[in-house]
């Protein structure tokens, strides 16, 4: 089943989820834009694949004072667009019992590029898509860390969580309109990327090699979107999401609740 979206921005595409995500969406024969980092890997995306099928924007999203511009200029080139995936991360391991080991400027660009900018680019994108007179879509990489902490990556996992926590309250705020912004989250588990990569963990042996399969995730998730399942767990972590994650939500839905009998 192919997405209902026509024009998808894939942020945090030159490699891993972000990439495979790009290709999913061209073989559901819609228009993809992508961004990045690393301008090489876009251009070959769009040398394969073709400039009418794939466009390419080089951005840093840890940027923030750019975010603005670089939504009006994606929106003004692609005023059609209806659905921005936001899959930008970085993982990192820190151990507290040796403070000393710990730098904080490495914390802080984690934190930065995993739940900040995301908030930047959020406010920006729901001005535009509320604008708009047909449904679109967020779409977010969370984790499943935003679940259950690994002790080893406890900012990775905290960004996570704070993330999930936001989209939850996204979701029902923006579900009244205006406009008909659907909001979707995804909690992969480990999945086989350059994210664990030992020039970015070196504490993890073969990391790349840890996890689910990419393509096996790619289209576990890719279906769930398609169907348009606005929360998506997929391998071990619809294990968590069942037992524990959606009573914990039911708790939410009574604050949603009473927030709106009370009106603030």
């Amino acid at each position: 089943m192919p997405i209902k979206y026509n024009k998808i921005l894939v942020i945090g595409a030159t490699s891993g989820i972000g990439l495979a995500y790009a290709e999913r969406v061209i073989q559901d024969r819609k228009k993809v834009i992508i961004t990045g980092r690393r301008k090489e890997n876009l251009d070959e995306f769009v040398s394969k694949y073709g400039s009418d099928k794939a466009d390419a924007i080089a951005f840093d999203v840890t940027k923030l004072q750019e975010i603005p511009k670089f939504v009006d200029d994606v929106t003004a080139k692609h005023p059609d667009l209806d659905c921005v995936i936001i899959n930008s991360g970085i993982q990192r391991g820190f151990n507290f019992a040796k403070p000393e080991t710990v730098d904080l400027s490495v914390l802080e660009l984690e934190v930065m590029t995993n739940y900040i900018s995301y908030i930047h680019l959020t406010k920006y994108f729901t001005a535009f898509m509320q604008k708009q007179d047909k449904e679109t879509a967020l779409v977010y990489t969370s984790s499943g860390l935003a679940l259950v902490p690994l002790m080893s990556r406890p900012n990775y996992s905290a960004t996570k969580a704070a993330l999930h926590h936001f989209i939850l309250s996204l979701r029902e705020q923006l579900r009244d309109g205006p406009g008909n912004v659907k909001v979707f989250e995804i909690f992969p588990p480990a999945v086989q990327t350059e994210l664990h990569d030992a020039k970015h963990q070196p504490d993890i042996p073969n990391g790349r090699q840890m996890g689910m399969p990419l393509d096996e995730f790619t289209e576990d998730s890719w279906s769930k979107f398609a169907k348009g399942e606005e929360q998506i767990p997929v391998g071990f972590v619809e294990g968590f999401f069942e037992k524990f994650e959606i009573p914990r939500q039911k708790a939410f839905e009574g604050m949603v609740k009473m927030v709106r009998e009370r009106g603030h």
